[in-house]
C-alpha cells in the first residue's frame, strides 16, 4: 500500500467516525401494524394501507409479541440466522438461512495470484434481493428466517447434494431448494410456495444481482479489458456491454435466457428455467484497485402456480466446459472475430485438449501446438517459398522493364503482365500462401489470453504463462511499454528481425517494403510486452520453426532448376494467346491511362 492509499484510507476512517458520532443516533418513526389476514379481509382494498418494502418493516429491534401482529409472515420474521454449505469436489458454496441466499462461493481448484482461496462470490461484495409482491407490499426473501436441511441421493451420473430452506404455518409453506451435483460447477434453484391463498400477490419475482467484481489476477489493467457484463437473447443474439470505463447500461429488448458476470477466465451467471423478462444490466469502473468492475443486473422471473427455478454457473470459463451449461454460454470465452474464432474452436481448443491427456507441461505443449501446425501448413509454405524464388529469378528482366518503361507506370504494368504470362509465374503466389496462414497467427493473439489451461502454470523463468513474464523490474516507466522487461517478448522480437533479415535475402522487396519487416517487430515489442507470456513464447517457437522450415527448403530448391523451368515455361507460352481476364484487365489499364492522359 502506497502513502496515497494509507492517506485515503485514515481520511475514509475519520469520516465514519464523525458521521457514527454526529449522525447516528435518529429518531425512528412508529411504524404501523400489519393487519391480520381477517382484518385484511374485512377492509376494502381501496381502505387498505400502502406499507413500506417488508425488509423496512421489520426490523430486528421488534421483539416476538410485536412481530405476531405482522400477520402469517410474521413468524418468519424472528429468529437467529445459520449458515449451511453445498459442496463438492470443485466448488463450496455458503448460504444464510434469512430466504436462503448465497453468502459465498470458493472455487476449490484455484486461488487468486497472491495465494489466497478465489471468492468468485461473497457478502461483503455481492448481493441477490429477490423481491415478491404480497397483499402488504413488496417483501424480500431474504427478509425470512428459514430451516436448512441437507439430503443427498445416488444418481447414475453419481452423488447429488440437496440443500432445503423451508418454513410452514398453519397457512401454508415456503421451501427454497439448492442442488449440486459432484464435479459441476452448476447449482439449481427453485423457490416454491404452498398455499397462503391471497398472500402472495405477483406473478414475477423481481431480482437484483450487484456484484463489486474482486482482483484475482496480477494484471488489473488486463482483466478490466476481460470482465464485462454479458447476456443472451431469447432469439439466439449473444450481447455485452463492452470494456469501456465510463457507466454504461442497456435494456434488453426481449426476453433473456441467461446473464452472466464474465471476467477474464470465471463466469458468475444466472441462468433462466424459460426466460428472463425486462433485463436491465449496467457496469462502470471503479477507483479502487482492488475491485475491477461493478456490475448490476435488474430483472424480473416468472412465477407461475407459486413456484419460480432457475439455474446458477459459478466456474472457470472453459470454452468446452462452458458450452454444455446452456445455449451461447461459451461466448463468455473471446475466441475472436468470425474469421479467426474458427480456427480456436474447431482447431485449437480440441488440439490443446488432446494434448493435455499426454503431457502436464503447458510449455511443452504449445511447442507441440507450434510443430502440429507448422506441419499441417507446410504445403502452403513450400508454395509460398517457390513462389518467392520464382520471382527473384526473373528479378533481371523485371529490372530491365523497369529501366525501359520506368515513367510509364501503366506501360510498366502492362508489360509486368506479359512478362508473367510468357514466364508462367504468378506475382501473388508467394503472398497468397502466406495470406492462407494468417488466420492461424491471429487465433493465438485471442486464445492465449483467454486461456484459463494456463493460469498459474509455470514455464522456464515464467511463473505464470497466463500473465507476462517480468524478467526485469524497471524502476521508472516507459510510455506504451511498461515498468517491466517480458524476456520472451525480447526472444520474439531478435528471432522476428532475424527472420525478416533472412526472408530479405529470398525476395525481390526493396525500399519501404524491405524495412517494415523490421519495423513491425519493434511495435509488437511494445504491444505484447504487457500481454500473456505464453502468447509471446508461441510466436517465438512458430518464428524458429518458420525460420529452420524456409532453411530446409533452400537446401532442396535450386534457383537454376526454378530458372530452367521458367525458361521451358517462356518456350512453351511463346505463342500462347491472352486469356480473357488478361485481355480485360488489359483493355481497363489502357482506358484508364487515357484518361488519366486527357
Amino acid at each position: 500500500m502506497d502513502r496515497n492509499q494509507a492517506t485515503g484510507l485514515i481520511l475514509f476512517a475519520a469520516v465514519i467516525l464523525i458521521y457514527s458520532i454526529f449522525f447516528a443516533q435518529t429518531t425512528e418513526e412508529p411504524i404501523e401494524p400489519i393487519p391480520t389476514e381477517t382484518e385484511m379481509a374485512d377492509t376494502p382494498q381501496s381502505a387498505q394501507p400502502a406499507i413500506a418494502p417488508i425488509q423496512e418493516v421489520y426490523s430486528p429491534e421488534m421483539d416476538s409479541i410485536q412481530r405476531a401482529n405482522y400477520g402469517v409472515l410474521g413468524v418468519y420474521l424472528q429468529g437467529e440466522e445459520e449458515t449451511a454449505v453445498l459442496e463438492n469436489d470443485k466448488i463450496k458454496v455458503t448460504f444464510s438461512s434469512k430466504g436462503g441466499t448465497i453468502k459465498e462461493v470458493i472455487l476449490k481448484e484455484y486461488t487468486s495470484s497472491d495465494g489466497e482461496p478465489l471468492d468468485l462470490l461473497s457478502e461483503d461484495r455481492s448481493s441477490m434481493d429477490f423481491r415478491i409482491q404480497t397483499s402488504r407490499g413488496e417483501l424480500s426473501l431474504s427478509s425470512l428466517y428459514l430451516k436448512p436441511s441437507l439430503s443427498s441421493e445416488e444418481t447414475e451420473e453419481g452423488k447429488v447434494q440437496t440443500l432445503t430452506f423451508s418454513g410452514a404455518t398453519e397457512s401454508g409453506s415456503i421451501s427454497v431448494k439448492y442442488t449440486l451435483a459432484d464435479g459441476k460447477y452448476e447449482v439449481g434453484k427453485s423457490f416454491s410456495v404452498d398455499r397462503y391463498q391471497g398472500v402472495f400477490t405477483g406473478n414475477t419475482v423481481n431480482l437484483s444481482w450487484k456484484d463489486q467484481v474482486k482482483a484475482h489476477e496480477k494484471d488489473l489493467a488486463e482483466s478490466r479489458r476481460k470482465t464485462e457484463v454479458t447476456y443472451y437473447l431469447s432469439s439466439g443474439s449473444f450481447e455485452n456491454l463492452g470494456v469501456a470505463d465510463d457507466l454504461e447500461t442497456e435494456t434488453a429488448e426481449e426476453p433473456v435466457k441467461w446473464i452472466g458476470f464474465s471476467q477474464r477466465f470465471f463466469t458468475a451467471g444466472i441462468i433462466a428455467d424459460s426466460t428472463f423478462q425486462n433485463v436491465t444490466v449496467s457496469q462502470s469502473t471503479p477507483a479502487d484497485s482492488s475491485t475491477v468492475r461493478s456490475m448490476q443486473a435488474d430483472l424480473q422471473i416468472p412465477f407461475i402456480n407459486g413456484a419460480y427455478s432457475l439455474n446458477y454457473y459459478f466456474g472457470p470459463d472453459s470454452y468446452k466446459g462452458l458450452k454444455k451449461v446452456t445455449e451461447g454460454f461459451e461466448n463468455n470465452v473471446d475466441m475472436g472475430y468470425f474469421f479467426v474464432s474458427w480456427v480456436n474452436k474447431y482447431i485449437i481448443v480440441n488440439l490443446f485438449a488432446f494434448l493435455e491427456n499426454f503431457f502436464n507441461n503447458y510449455g511443452v505443449i504449445i511447442v507441440l501446438i507450434v510443430l502440429i501446425i507448422k506441419l499441417a501448413l507446410f504445403p502452403l509454405t513450400y508454395k509460398s517459398y517457390v513462389g518467392m524464388a520464382k520471382m527473384r529469378v526473373i528479378k533481371p528482366e523485371i529490372d530491365e522493364l523497369k529501366e525501359k518503361y520506368g515513367e510509364d507506370a501503366t506501360k510498366m504494368q502492362q508489360e509486368q503482365m506479359k512478362l508473367f504470362s510468357k514466364l508462367g509465374v504468378s506475382p501473388i503466389s508467394g503472398c497468397l500462401p502466406l495470406l492462407l496462414q494468417m488466420p492461424f497467427l491471429f487465433a493465438m493473439f485471442f486464445f492465449f489470453p483467454n486461456a484459463i489451461e494456463l493460469r498459474g502454470e509455470s514455464f522456464l523463468w515464467a511463473k505464470d504463462l497466463s500473465t507476462y513474464d517480468e524478467f526485469i523490474k524497471l524502476p521508472f516507466t516507459i510510455p506504451f511499454y511498461g515498468s517491466h522487461v517480458s524476456l520472451f517478448t525480447l526472444l520474439m522480437t531478435v528471432s522476428q528481425i532475424a527472420y525478416t533479415h533472412f526472408n530479405n535475402q529470398l525476395t525481390t522487396a526493396t525500399g519501404p517494403m524491405k524495412n517494415i519487416g523490421y519495423i513491425m517487430p519493434v511495435m509488437f515489442m511494445f504491444v505484447l510486452n504487457s500481454y500473456p507470456a505464453g502468447l509471446s513464447f508461441y510466436y517465438f517457437v512458430s518464428n524458429m520453426v518458420t525460420f529452420g522450415q524456409q532453411a530446409l527448403i533452400k537446401l532442396f530448391v535450386d534457383d537454376e532448376k526454378i530458372r530452367k523451368k521458367v525458361e521451358e515455361s517462356k518456350i512453351k507460352n511463346a505463342n500462347k494467346k491472352k486469356s480473357k481476364f488478361q485481355q480485360k484487365l488489359e483493355d481497363a489499364m489502357k482506358a484508364a491511362d487515357n484518361n488519366r492522359k486527357k
